[in-house]
């Protein structure tokens, strides 16, 4: 493939690479609550949380951060920035608290990425009464249900499109999967249902 310039076209790791936040012990530090249990069946009971990043055609990075509900796998909180600073972290933590029930206290999961170990996030929920979880150093597979949902976005969503010209291109495209992901992929994992279906489904037994 290197010979004849060859590149497969379903991912490419290079232009989506993941992106790694972790900058080593700059705060807080959170037990790792889950432990790898991920079998949570009532929505917003546990919640997972993760940047990752994009190249655009203009060269620059665009970063994601969203937050997904264990149970239902819904997109919770789906934020674009072309820098992953406090003010991505912070735009996703007020989405979700629009798009929860009051008075919920979830756990969120996280890696330990340098912005979920400060002052300004580890406050934020403690004034939610929100639990924090953080993984294992360097275990992407603490948080796994993110990381599955970060690769179906950048498969299903960024797959055979060419690069987006802009962050602009960038928003509009990844803002329509999101809707289509939550309101109408049906999955084995939520009983053939979409996961706003699940939801409702769930909180209704």
């Amino acid at each position: 493939m290197d010979e004849l310039n060859v590149q497969v076209s379903l991912y490419n790791r290079h232009r989506n690479g993941r992106y790694s936040s972790y900058k080593g012990t700059v705060g807080k530090v959170a037990r790792n609550v889950l432990h790898q249990h991920f079998n949570e069946t009532v929505p917003f009971k546990v919640l997972h949380t993760d940047v990752t990043q994009v190249r655009l055609a203009d060269t620059k990075w665009a970063y994601v951060s969203a937050i997904t509900d264990e149970a239902s796998k819904e997109v919770l909180a789906f934020q674009v920035s072309n820098s992953p600073n406090s003010k991505l972290i912070m735009d996703t933590l007020d989405e979700l608290t629009e798009n929860i029930p009051e008075g919920m206290k979830p756990i969120i999961h996280s890696d330990q990425g340098w912005h979920y170990q400060l002052n300004y996030y580890t406050d934020k929920l403690s004034e939610k009464k929100f639990i924090q979880s953080m993984s294992r150093k360097g275990n992407c597979l603490d948080n796994a249900p993110i990381e599955s949902f970060f690769h179906l976005l950048k498969t299903e969503c960024l797959n055979g499109f060419p690069q987006c010209k802009d962050i602009g291109e960038f928003k509009e495209i990844t803002k329509n999967y999101v809707d289509w992901f939550n309101n109408r992929r049906i999955s084995q994992k939520t009983k053939g249902m979409t996961p706003c279906e699940y939801r409702e489904h769930a909180l209704a037994l």
